[in-house]
């Protein structure tokens, strides 16, 4: 019989698939290299096909699907409790055809190519970023050690190279001298690098009417925008606010035992760079809130009243990937809030 489900457990080089028919007898047990994935689902009868969403799954998913299957992603840790044993790259493909059967199992939406080129921005900003931040500590632990320091920020390196330049060679031997100015340079090469990936996202923001309209809302700027429109997609596949602030990992775990349940920290599942802008985002409002041009919080001046202000950053940063859930499903541009008499 033919199979109507099938179960890939993708790699570099060598896939391993798992099928079964209707009544969920297996059919089809078969290790396919990289070069004969394609043919060989071409001549298979359109099935649904599952993957956990690794990488390159995005990529294959988009080749099946014009292929006419029905392709589903499935987070890897839904996957793994089906997994009998030891895990093996077959038992790995029988797991995930299990999973992708379940009716009441989460995919993962595919991404388009200009989703994933978008991403791949941001991932080089990412690192970059990581980058400057181990050369400008590296420049100041060597600079500490002579003596030489400045205040925290990487604005304040500028300040940091003036008083490195200005040290006498007795406070600071050439040798020194030579290593931290290699590093310096190095760290000029990499800012260069990160304006000019940030040039290239902000021509894509320009040209995005949904990343302008998520950009109009307060701590969200065109690299949060542009990272969100990008990850997220269709916002239509989180049923309310909270699954998308869920799904970001925004939300309290939540313990329950003997019907009584406690919240506790945020779970942080989901995409960490998203929540991570989304937490800076919130982190700026907070330090802008005594300016007289600020948009009045009360309910966040009397948050930050009585919690830390990492606390009150995150709760912020929920309510934000609130409203851009609402943006995105209603195609609006951020509303500011009625000021009532009482406020």
């Amino acid at each position: 019989m033919a199979a109507v489900t099938v179960g890939i457990d993708l790699a570099k080089s060598v896939f391993q698939v798992h099928g079964v028919d209707a009544d969920g007898r297996p059919v089809l047990r078969r290790r396919l290299s990289r070069g004969r994935v394609l043919s060989f689902f071409a001549d298979l009868p359109p099935c649904r096909i599952g993957m956990e969403a690794c990488s390159s799954a995005h990529h294959w998913a988009r080749q099946l699907v014009g292929l006419g299957h029905d392709v589903r992603l499935i987070a890897p840790q839904y996957a793994k409790p089906y997994v009998k044993r030891n895990k093996t790259d077959a038992a790995d493909a029988e797991a995930i055809c299990e999973a992708v059967a379940r009716p009441n199992m989460r995919f993962v939406p595919i991404k388009t190519v200009n989703q994933q080129a978008v991403l791949a921005l941001h991932r080089a900003r990412a690192l970059l970023v990581r980058q400057r931040t181990q050369l400008a500590n590296a420049i100041r632990g060597l600079l500490g050690e002579f003596g030489i320091v400045a205040p925290k920020g990487i604005r304040r390196l500028t300040e940091l190279r003036a008083r490195a330049a200005g040290t006498e060679e007795d406070a600071l031997p050439n040798e020194a001298r030579a290593a931290v100015s290699l590093l310096f340079r190095q760290l000029d090469e990499t800012q260069d690098r990160i304006g000019v990936v940030e040039a290239d996202i902000l021509t894509w923001h320009a040209h995005s009417e949904t990343s302008q309209r998520l950009a109009t809302a307060p701590g969200i700027g065109p690299i949060t925008a542009t990272a969100l429109v990008a990850a997220v997609g269709d916002a239509r596949q989180f049923d309310s606010a909270r699954r998308f602030a869920a799904w970001l990992g925004l939300t309290p775990r939540v313990t329950a035992s003997g019907g009584r349940e406690k919240l506790g920290k945020i779970t942080k599942a989901g995409d960490r760079y998203l929540r991570t802008l989304l937490i800076h985002g919130a982190r700026a409002l907070i330090g802008a809130l005594r300016r007289r041009s600020a948009l009045p919080r009360p309910w966040l001046l009397e948050l930050i009243g009585r919690r830390p202000v990492n606390v009150a950053a995150t709760a912020l940063a929920h309510k934000t990937a609130r409203a851009v859930w609402a943006m995105l499903t209603r195609q609006e541009p951020w509303r500011a809030p009625v000021r009532t008499a009482a406020a």
